[in-house]
C-alpha cells in the first residue's frame, strides 16, 4: 500500500482532492476507494470531505476500474419508427440510456446493438442524439449512420429538434403557463444532483398546466435547452417538484413508479436525409396513467 506524507502545499485540502491531485486519478475513482476503506488517513478511514493537515500520513490503494465493454443484448424495444437512417424508440421508465460504471448492461444501447449493428459515434453511446434519465420514459431518436448522427446532432444544438414532455407535479402553479429560466450546474454539496447556479449553463423550460388534480397537476413541458435533469431541477426550484422524484423531491408511496413522473411524449424534427418534417407521439405508460388517476383523488 503506497504511503504519502502531506506536504505544506497540500495542507487544507479535502482528502479526496488531495489524493486525486497527488495521483492524477479521477475523483470518482478516489471517492470509490475512500468509501471502500482503501484509503487511510493516519491509519484510519475518513470521509472524503475530511481536511488534511501537514504531516498527515496517507495510505492508499487505487484499483483502476475495468474498461467498459458494450455488448448486444436481446432486450425488447418499443420501436415507433425506423428507416435506413434513424430509429425513434419509446424508452421504458427504469431503463438506463447507455452503459456507465454503475450500470454496465441492460441499457437502451445494449438493446439497440442487438436490434441493429454498426451504430455510429462514441463506443458507449453509439447513435445517441440525446438522452433521457433512467426513470423518465418516452421518445428518443437514434442515428444509424455517421451522416444522420452529424445532421441530427447539429439540429439538436441549433434547437431544431422539438421535444415535449408530460409530468405530474406537486401542487399547481399560480399561472396556467409560463417559462422557467435558470442556469444549471452541478450541486457542490451533492455530485449526483444539479442545481440552479449563477455560473451554470443557460436553461429554459416552458410549461403549461394540462390538468388540475387533487393537490397536484399534470403539466406539459417544452424545452429550449437540454441540460441534465433540466425539468427536474427547474420544477424543484419552482416549488412544484415532480411527483415521486427521489432526488429533487420525495418519494410518493401512493404511486407505483420507479422514479419521477415524467414522460417524453412528443418529438418533432426534420429528417436528416429526406428533409421531410417528422412528428411522433407516444402516450405515457400505464404506470404513469395509474399514478394520475390516484392523484385525481
Amino acid at each position: 500500500m503506497p504511503t504519502h506524507a502531506i506536504e505544506p502545499a497540500e495542507a487544507g485540502q479535502r482528502l479526496d482532492v488531495a489524493l486525486a491531485r497527488l495521483t492524477g486519478a479521477p475523483r470518482s475513482l478516489v471517492a470509490g476507494a475512500i468509501r471502500s476503506g482503501d484509503v487511510l488517513l493516519n491509519g484510519a478511514p475518513e470521509k472524503a470531505s475530511t481536511t488534511v493537515a501537514e504531516g498527515d500520513v496517507l495510505d492508499f490503494v487505487l484499483t483502476p476500474r475495468a474498461a467498459l465493454e458494450v455488448r448486444a443484448q436481446a432486450i425488447p424495444l418499443e420501436i415507433v419508427y425506423e428507416d435506413d437512417d434513424l430509429i425513434v424508440v419509446d424508452k421504458a421508465a427504469g431503463m438506463v440510456t447507455h452503459p456507465a460504471h454503475g450500470t454496465r448492461d441492460g441499457t437502451l444501447v445494449n438493446a439497440l446493438l442487438a436490434h441493429t449493428s454498426g451504430l455510429p459515434g462514441d463506443a458507449l453511446r453509439p447513435g445517441l442524439v440525446h438522452r433521457l434519465d433512467r426513470d423518465t420514459s418516452g421518445l428518443l431518436v437514434v442515428a444509424k449512420n455517421e451522416a444522420a448522427l452529424s445532421a441530427l446532432g447539429k439540429a439538436m444544438m441549433r434547437r431544431f429538434i422539438e421535444r415535449e414532455y408530460l409530468g405530474l407535479v406537486v401542487g399547481t402553479p399560480e399561472r396556467a403557463e409560463g417559462t422557467i429560466e435558470g442556469g444549471i450546474g452541478r450541486d457542490p454539496q451533492n455530485r449526483l444532483r444539479y442545481t440552479i447556479r449563477a455560473d451554470g449553463r443557460a436553461a429554459v423550460t416552458h410549461y403549461a398546466v394540462r390538468e388540475r388534480l387533487r393537490n397536484a397537476s399534470e403539466l406539459r413541458f417544452r424545452l429550449e435547452t437540454g441540460r441534465t435533469h433540466q425539468i427536474r431541477v427547474h420544477l424543484s426550484a419552482f416549488g412544484h417538484a415532480l411527483v415521486n422524484d427521489p432526488l429533487y423531491g420525495r418519494r410518493d408511496r401512493r404511486v407505483d413508479l420507479p422514479g419521477q413522473a415524467l414522460h417524453a411524449w412528443r418529438l418533432r424534427f426534420r429528417h436528416p436525409v429526406t428533409r421531410k418534417d417528422l412528428e411522433f407521439e407516444a402516450p405515457p405508460p400505464p404506470a404513469y396513467e395509474r399514478a394520475k388517476d390516484i392523484l385525481r383523488g
